[in-house]
């Protein structure tokens, strides 16, 4: 009756603990705009571990599971089992081969004991019966044999090869013994370890619904705030959906304002360029005039008649004609036309006209929350009807009485632990009878062993192969009686061990093969879970005493997996079936009045101004400016030839190596102070004009880049703020509804978030029946890791033990003649090979003081 009582409390428990827990809201934290962040349920830290590790005795178990697997390597038997649950006997009696075939090794096994337990005895009291006969050993004569003393040697070896064999069984079965002991004392301390956990799991609940419940508030809190900022929130997403085209369009339009302020540079820059260049190039045409003058002055001296010297003067008279300038800029048109246009074209600041199409545009937000006050009006409606919702919530979890109900199993919980507490000594005192009883077995066995290991170290010390059988000592006499001692012992006490051994096997080897091995391959629960196995016509057992429809789909293994993960109750047990938080939480019921109140919003930007018209108009003028009438070709022609016809430092360098071919002398120095002449007139003149017509071509190649598509470019321009524009104030009706819709759905998506967070943390934080899983893995440890592998070495060593037994008496009583003295003897007359005489025991110490060796046989 107990455990029926505590698992249906346990069972109710579960139940209104679902119940309550299923209308817990939640921590809100805003991570980004409709996304909630709530936080996790307080977590409950449990202190059992149900783990047993069985140290250097494993090696025991594992040895004795092997043994198992031979005697019964065979599946498990579900079809059996569950037959023979449902009560279909009909069955079971045709399947009775398959029992027979699975139990097939157990029976043999214990069989083979069993034949043990009546034979030994029979043989026992025949041997005792042949013994009084003088038969079996009894006679107290020994034959003499050459080779007696390798006999002797071979029963003490082989006779303590058994008894190690036998003293490694006992020593097996005596630590098994004391291991379940010491393991037993530990139960106490797990059990009281499942309590408090079970405690901890009813006295953290009420705090985790506690937070839950608190928490609702952080999410209220959220959604009046977002329908508080309803007119930036609904603004800046119409405002990002209608960016996309606003923004290109308005972009264009100010990249084309500095267009025209670069344009007028350009210009600028080219009219100041053209200015410098042509005062430069009349100068320097002045001064390469000069220079040619000058050399040909000094070309005409008399030393250039000299025939070494006339060739050199020649070649410079035939180059004096380079000197001279090569690009003429007088010929290329100003651009003060296109300047003057482009000077009123800009007096229209487009660029602060666009800037107010972005002020305008940008001020979305609050055209929306001026066009929404309405909505704003109707606040504290729906906060009233988030009000009702955690009144209801809090209201709930009052109604079930949860607190109560927790108190009362928290009661019957401390009476339960209470009961099993009392228990413990009883425990105590039954696991001492226990460990009184198997250690009475290990001690009978030692009893022989002790007999076994005095006898070999009694006959082995006072043995005297000088000895006749007759005179052998004392302490040799006691070795063979110890011997004899052990076989009888052996006859004794064999049956009774062997009888232990069969019970304990049968019962330890079927409960390890039938429930624990199964329980730890989830075979069992495969069992337990088969439908309509405990009732017929109930496809799942567990649920169909839970909730009274068996069609649910929970089955013990699954409850035991997820409290085995720590998971929660609620989606453990499947509560969702008796209390559904979706519908509890209905988003529908919840949000319908927001969903109205937000379904009337209508916004309308038409006043909205992207570009005015005095922007388009200063657009068109800017392609009327001429800037694409401009002689782009001549003035790129002209730049594209050098400043000079020769260059200057080449033609200097040239002079000075003319001039040093000549000998020493005025012409010498007059051609040198030439060439560096001109090599001042190359840095003064030539090199400012260079870095004027870099200017001047930077400047034509950017305005005939301007002027190649600019119609188009403007057109575009046009066009994009035209749609932007047509799209701001006639279609972005459609933009508004849409992201009204998205507006909507983050309200409505808190509901669903908050849903779906309660849903998860019923499902994995709150309550986590661990504990439970920890009670089934307690008795796990306890059943089959304590008891059942403890009870099965004992059997297996005291078994192996008590098998040995066998050879040890046959040993022992083979040996024993060879150690205790012997009534009569084999005697032989000297010098001669005669019939083997017989003396009583009576007259061999008068008629043959020492016995004498047998004569040598041929056949020998």
């Amino acid at each position: 009756m107990f455990p029926i009582m505590m698992g249906r409390m346990g069972l109710v428990f579960a139940l209104l603990w679902g119940c309550t827990l299923c209308e817990m809201p939640s921590s809100v934290h805003q991570t980004a705009q409709g996304t909630l962040n709530f936080g996790d349920v307080p977590a409950v830290v449990y202190e059992t571990h149900a783990y047993y590790e069985p140290g250097p005795i494993g090696i025991l178990f594992h040895m004795v599971h092997a043994f198992l697997y031979v005697v019964q390597p065979n599946p498990f038997p579900r079809d059996l089992i569950t037959s023979v649950a449902q009560q279909r006997y009909g069955d079971v009696r045709q399947q009775y081969q398959k029992a027979i075939y699975y139990e097939l090794g157990f029976i043999i096994c214990a069989s083979l004991g069993i034949l043990f337990i009546l034979i030994v005895p029979v043989v026992g009291l025949f041997f005792c019966l042949c013994r009084c006969c003088d038969n079996c050993g009894g006679e107290m004569h020994q034959r003499q044999k050459k080779n007696a003393e390798c006999q002797r040697g071979c029963f003490v070896t082989f006779l303590f090869v058994t008894s190690v064999m036998i003293f490694a069984g006992v020593l097996c079965a005596y630590v098994a013994n004391q291991n379940l002991s010491s393991e037993l004392k530990g139960v106490r301390h797990l059990v009281n370890s499942n309590f408090r956990d079970l405690h901890m799991l009813l006295n953290h609940t009420p705090a985790q619904i506690e937070y839950m419940v608190s928490q609702y508030t952080i999410a209220r809190s959220k959604i009046v705030s977002d329908l508080d900022n309803i007119g930036p929130l609904l603004g800046n997403r119409i405002h990002e959906q209608l960016a996309k085209d606003v923004f290109p369009a308005l972009d264009g339009a100010l990249n084309m304002a500095g267009t025209m302020r670069e344009t007028k540079e350009s210009l600028e820059n080219v009219n100041s360029s053209l200015e410098v260049l042509r005062e430069a190039n009349k100068d320097l045409q002045q001064k390469l005039s000069n220079v040619q003058a000058n050399l040909r002055n000094t070309l005409n001296d008399p030393a250039c008649s000299a025939p070494n010297v006339s060739r050199t003067c020649s070649s410079i008279r035939n180059s004096l004609v380079q000197l001279s300038i090569n690009a003429n800029f007088n010929g290329l048109p100003d651009v003060n036309t296109q300047l003057s246009n482009v000077k009123k074209v800009l007096k229209t600041d487009l660029s602060n006209i666009v800037q107010k199409g972005y002020s305008m545009f940008n001020d979305t937000p609050n055209i929306v929350k001026n066009q929404t006050k309405s909505i704003i009006a109707a606040l504290p409606r729906v906060k009233t009807m988030l009000d009702s919702i955690g009144a209801n919530i809090t209201a709930l979890t009052k109604q079930y009485h949860i607190q109560n109900l927790l108190d009362n199993l928290a009661l019957n919980l401390s009476y339960s632990q209470s009961y099993v507490q009392d228990y413990f000594a009883l425990i105590d005192q039954y696991d001492f009878y226990r460990w009184l009883g198997c250690l009475v077995m290990c001690c009978l066995v030692a009893l022989i062993l002790a007999f076994n290991f005095l006898g070999i170290l009694c006959g082995y010390c006072g043995y005297d192969k000088h000895a006749s059988p007759t005179t052998r000592g004392c302490i040799s006499n006691t070795g063979g009686n110890l011997l004899m001692a052990g076989a009888g012992f052996s006859f004794i006490f064999s049956w009774l061990l062997m009888s232990i051994v069969v019970i304990t096997f049968t019962i330890g080897g079927n409960f390890e093969k039938l429930v624990c091995e199964p329980f730890h391959n989830k075979a069992l629960f495969k069992v337990i879970d088969t439908p309509y196995l405990i009732n017929p016509v109930w496809k799942n057992f567990l649920p169909g005493f839970l909730y009274q429809d068996p069609e649910i789909n929970l089955t013990f293994e699954s409850l035991y997996s997820e409290c085995k993960q720590n998971n929660g109750v609620y989606g453990a047990l499947q509560l969702e079936h008796i209390f559904n938080v979706s519908k509890f939480l209905n988003t529908s019921i919840y949000t319908k009045n927001v969903l109205d109140m937000l379904g009337n919003i209508n916004v309308n930007m038409s006043a909205v101004i992207l570009l005015e018209d005095a922007g388009r108009q200063n657009l068109i003028n800017f392609t009327q400016t001429g800037i694409g009438s401009i002689n782009y070709p001549a003035y790129l022609a002209e730049i594209n030839k050098g400043i000079t016809k020769v260059d200057l430092l080449s033609f200097a360098n040239d002079l000075e190596a003319q001039a040093d071919q000549l000998a020493k002398g005025a012409l010498e120095n007059a051609l040198k102070g030439h060439a560096s002449n001109i090599r001042s007139i190359h840095s003064q003149q030539v090199i400012p004009m260079e870095q004027a017509m870099r200017t001047l071509s930077q400047n034509i190649q950017f305005l005939q880049r301007t002027a190649s598509d600019l119609p188009t470019k403007v057109n575009d321009v046009l066009s994009s703020i035209a749609a932007a524009q047509y799209l701001v104030s006639q279609n972005a009706t459609y933009v508004i509804i849409q992201e009204t819709e998205n507006y909507m759905d983050v309200i409505v998506s808190y509901f669903i978030q908050y849903l779906n967070w309660v849903k998860n943390s019923l499902s994995f934080e709150v309550a986590t029946c661990k504990p439970i899983a920890n009670v089934v893995d307690t008795a796990d440890i306890f059943i089959c890791n304590f008891v059942v592998d403890s009870l099965n070495t004992f059997w297996f060593g005291l078994g192996c033990s008590t098998v040995f037994l066998i050879p040890s008496i046959v040993i022992s009583v083979k040996l024993a003649k060879f150690y205790r003295r012997m009534d009569t003897e084999d005697v032989y007359d000297d010098n001669e090979t005669i019939t083997m005489k017989t003396i009583t025991s009576y007259d061999t110490m008068t008629r043959f003081p020492q016995a004498s060796a047998p004569p040598r046989q041929a056949e020998w």
